[in-house]
């Protein structure tokens, strides 16, 4: 059984705890005991219903203000498929929240209240999908038991939210927008009987007929270890530890350790201490190649002939995470795989105004949630990839040296 990353997205009381809490509750993943720990809190707040939304608001600070802070990761499964859903902030504030939260996901399903129609949070949530080139896209018009379950407003912003997508660079996502309330369940697990108009499929359904998205990327794995044992049998073994980031390899291919440039072959992949014939992305393994190349941790293996681009200059989207301000003058930490060299912000080129869309001149140093297009100078060549190429060797974070605190994730363009 699959597994399928879902990241929620939705402005401040636009329902989206409550549609979380809904699914978990029509698929039958709530345990008795924490329902019934729910029936109480909602009678201790004297609704007349069972306040769903209390299932993922697990902060005490997020129970008080009724609003979500920090990014949950919530499990549920159906009999067709294993889900995770990463349950992101809504607040402006907590943008850099939802860029790690959605980071990994296949699917965005981003909330708009019906009464409301598509704001700026809006914009900002679609951007961030955009640039993180999530393939599927979930449009939830919630709270249509509050406008009547009325056509002639769930087509008007279906319509807004359509315009909007065509603002920004085609990414091939599949949008698909649906009418639904999760006070109630409409259109989130069956079909509502209150919008008979609406002819797509439900929520659910759709999560679990989406087709899994193949992994983009030539084979890349950061070299982690060295394995160099220091007794006779094994005195003339060398091993490669790694998680391979993108692609896959074979006994037999041909390899190019980055940046040296040398070449070899591969003579066996270990893994959990047995022996196989490939290896794919995310598994750890081991990695024996024909010839004794000098390879330490931060190096690169990739397949020969499809070797990224040695640049020490980048162009890059990134989202400051910092309290204190970028500083162009300052040299940070950046960390690409298992590589971590000093880097330092050339040029912010723009900031872009994610409620809008516009492109904003800079003002001076980046402030915290903000996301600009930077030029980036490294200390020494990266073996980095465009993002929109392969994800997975085409981010990165920037660290304070002094601090140690990261201070930016970033997208290679």
């Amino acid at each position: 059984m699959d597994v399928f990353r879902i990241a929620t997205a939705g402005s401040v009381d636009d329902g989206k705890s409550t549609l979380i809490g809904r699914l978990l509750y029509e698929t039958n993943s709530i345990t008795t005991d924490k329902l019934e720990a729910i029936e109480r809190a909602s009678q201790r707040k004297g609704i007349g219903f069972l306040d769903l939304s209390l299932l993922t608001d697990g902060l005490v600070a997020e129970r008080e203000q009724g609003i979500t802070i920090d990014v949950a990761h919530i499990y549920f499964n159906t009999p067709k498929r294993k889900f995770i859903i990463a349950d992101s902030p809504g607040h402006v504030e907590y943008t850099r929240n939802m860029i790690t939260g959605a980071s990994r996901a296949q699917t965005s399903v981003i909330l708009v209240d019906a009464r409301k129609g598509i704001i700026e949070q809006t914009h900002r949530h679609y951007f961030i999908a955009n640039l993180l080139r999530i393939p599927y896209v979930m449009v939830c018009v919630n709270k249509m038991d509050l406008v009547n379950y009325s056509e002639e407003v769930f087509t008007k912003i279906k319509n807004d939210f359509l315009n909007l997508s065509a603002k920004l660079p085609n990414t091939q996502q599949q949008i698909v927008v649906i009418p639904v309330s999760s006070l109630h369940g409409d259109n989130l697990t069956t079909h509502s009987q209150n919008m008979p108009w609406y002819t797509g499929e439900p929520l659910l359904t759709l999560l679990e007929s989406l087709p899994v998205p193949t992994a983009r990327g030539s084979f890349r794995m950061p070299v982690q270890l060295a394995i160099r044992p220091r007794n006779e049998s094994h005195h003339d073994y060398r091993g490669y530890a790694g998680r391979i980031s993108s692609g896959k390899i074979s006994v037999g291919d041909a390899v190019t350790v980055l940046p040296s440039g040398r070449s070899s072959t591969v003579t066996a992949i270990h893994k959990n201490g047995q022996e196989q014939g490939a290896a794919i992305d995310r598994e750890s393994v081991t990695i024996t190649i024909a010839d004794n190349i000098d390879i330490s941790r931060g190096d690169m293996l990739v397949r020969s002939g499809e070797e990224p681009k040695l640049k020490a200059e980048h162009q890059a989207f990134i989202c400051w995470m910092d309290s204190n301000v970028l500083d162009t003058v300052k040299s940070y930490l950046i960390q690409q795989g298992t590589q971590r060299i000093k880097a330092k912000v050339t040029q912010v080129t723009f900031v872009q105004d994610t409620a809008t869309l516009q492109q904003l001149a800079p003002s001076g140093g980046l402030k915290m949630n903000e996301i600009a297009k930077v030029n980036l100078k490294t200390a020494k060549p990266l073996p980095a990839d465009a993002y929109h190429d392969n994800p997975a060797n085409g981010t990165f974070i920037l660290i304070d040296e002094f601090t140690n605190n990261t201070v930016a994730v970033g997208f290679f363009e």
